[in-house]
């Protein structure tokens, strides 16, 4: 199918670009449109079975149905191009991220080494880029171990 055409010819001809699809299945028409075609052809069929050269290749009404809602997933997937945590990142951001954690008891006025300290999740607390502004600092309070630490925690 040669789908890097799509790229060739908006550049060359700076106009919209689409594709002539007459491959079975879906998986074109959306790779197509992931790169940029804002037209599909697609024959359509009552049939896949029936006699004659465009039946195999063209969607039935139920797999038309479907190429259109992965046409629409995939426009909404390419987003706007600015890399930033979208509105369904944000939810699991904090539980996918690490925080630094006592990795043992810590008793109050006590400083910490790098040995009391270790990086889990979740990413509530004080990241693990900050390691080297947590080590050498006192506690606080009385710290259990795997406890997230915060910055009020530390003096």
């Amino acid at each position: 199918m040669n789908l890097r055409a799509i790229d060739t010819l908006r550049e060359r001809f700076a106009c919209p670009v689409g594709l002539s699809d007459h491959t079975v299945g879906t998986e074109i028409a959306l790779a197509a449109v992931a790169r940029g075609a804002e037209v599909l052809e697609k024959h359509f069929t009552v049939d896949t079975s029936l006699p004659g050269p465009d039946h195999r290749a063209s969607l039935d009404p139920a797999a038309l149905a479907a190429m259109l809602a992965g046409v629409r997933a995939v426009e909404a997937a390419l987003g706007d191009g600015i890399k930033k945590p979208t509105a369904a990142e944000l939810d699991t951001r904090d539980v996918a991220r690490k925080s630094l954690v006592t990795a043992r008891p810590v008793a109050r006025g006590s400083t910490l080494g790098s040995a009391d300290v270790t990086a889990k999740r979740p990413g509530t607390g004080i990241p693990p880029t900050s390691l080297a502004e947590v080590v050498g600092r006192r506690a606080r309070r009385d710290l259990d171990a795997d406890e997230v630490l915060q910055w009020t925690d530390l003096a």
